[in-house]
């Protein structure tokens, strides 16, 4: 077929994109379905309290959207953002928020672009994670957020301490070799003397069970000072933290003493903080002043272009991001990609949930990293039948 005839042949119909002969956008998909609902997941075992919380349970929910297009394709991902903002996309084409150049999706849907992202990498047949930048390491390191106060849950009363090992025998299992352990006990659910000996008791438990070379972290959700983390530190000096996490409300002079502590004792304990931000304004003055070794901007909140902005902040400093992401299953595939896609990503965190609705081929985790699929868009995939029983529709609009 001549070039001329080909290109009349693909303009003339909705099922066969330009994309596949020229850089253009396609011209002729549009969205024509809008699905609003819960995606309910289950974890593996109890979360239970934090320093500040309760128990945490064993379930979470993403709010989620599928977009259908007269092209057949679809894009599936999490999407806060309300039914009216959303109805704006309905006959448009969705590459008129999509900006190549910078990597960017505007429009109404505010930060939850994800379902955008999905369908723009389905229609130019390419992973998300190559369409924000593709620079980042095949492999993305993760690690396991779940090691909360087991040890306040009633059910494991009687072996607190053995319950540890548990945990950290059941994310060895599934191919972590990275934990982050929530301490802070004595700043809601125990007398501070007696909760600050308890989390040194149960960091000693899982060192001895874990062993040397696994990486442990600690979160204490703001639940101790800056006196109680030296003192934590200087109590346990061979326990090599890899990163102190909100140990204290962020403030920059904190945050620099303590920096200024590690390296006087010669540790490389990093300084993670920002979960809790609600504005990308908020990270600057601790970025110029290097007060924080890795921003933690949350990863449903600021979405891809947020969290992306944050890290070209952090790059010419020397810092990394690794984005808050507790309670989502599918916030775990958006780090993922971000891990990818950029070379200043620490590790992902991982809340180990699932469901049977959502199919997610090529994510494994395997010796402290995870695979990202090749698959265009997230590679993500719904179950219908699952769907139509276990999704909780809340809007179906229609163009």
């Amino acid at each position: 077929m001549r070039r001329r005839e080909f290109l009349k042949a693909a303009a003339s119909t909705t099922l066969l994109p330009l994309w596949s002969w020229a850089k253009d956008t396609p011209r002729d998909i549009k969205i024509t379905r809008i699905v609003g609902f819960d995606l309910l997941s289950e974890r593996s075992k109890l979360a239970g309290k934090n320093s500040r919380r309760d128990v945490h349970g064993r379930r979470a929910t993403d709010r989620m959207v599928r977009l259908f297009t007269n092209a057949g394709l679809e894009g599936i991902g999490n999407c806060r953002t309300g039914k009216k903002e959303l109805a704006q996309l309905l006959g448009k084409n969705p590459f008129e928020f999509y900006t190549s150049t910078n990597r960017r999706i505007t429009g109404p849907l505010g930060t939850g672009t994800m379902p955008l992202w999905d369908l723009i990498g389905k229609v130019l047949k390419k992973p998300v994670y190559k369409l924000l930048g593709g620079a980042g390491p095949k492999r993305v390191p993760v690690y396991d957020g779940s090691i909360y106060f087991s040890d306040l849950l009633p059910e494991y009363e009687h072996k607190p301490l053995d319950r540890f090992k548990e945990e950290i025998d059941m994310g060895m299992a599934i191919g972590h070799r990275a934990f982050k352990v929530k301490i802070g006990r004595g700043a809601k659910w125990m007398q501070p003397k007696e909760g600050y000996a308890r989390d040194v008791e149960v960091l000693k438990t899982i060192r001895q069970h874990a062993g040397p070379k696994i990486l442990i972290g600690v979160d204490a959700n703001n639940g101790y000072d800056l006196a109680k983390t030296k003192r934590l530190m200087e109590e346990l000096p061979d326990y090599n933290f890899a990163f102190l996490e909100e140990m204290f409300p962020e403030q920059v002079e904190k945050c620099l003493k303590l920096k200024r502590f590690i390296r006087r004792h010669g540790w490389k304990t990093l300084i993670a903080d920002g979960e809790t931000q609600s504005k990308l304004d908020a990270y600057k003055p601790f970025i110029k002043a290097r007060a924080i070794d890795i921003f933690q901007g949350d990863m449903n909140r600021f979405g891809f272009e947020g969290i992306l902005t944050e890290a070209g902040w952090c790059k010419p400093q020397g810092l990394q991001v690794a984005p808050h992401n507790w309670g989502s299953l599918v916030g775990y595939y958006m780090q993922l990609h971000v891990g990818r896609a950029i070379t200043n990503f620490y590790r992902a965190e991982h809340d180990p949930l699932s469901n049977a609705v959502l199919i997610a081929d090529g994510y494994e985790i395997r010796n402290g990293s995870a695979s990202v699929p090749e698959a265009p868009g997230f590679g993500l995939k719904i179950d219908e039948e699952k769907f139509s029983q276990k999704a909780r529709v809340k809007f179906d609009l229609r163009s």
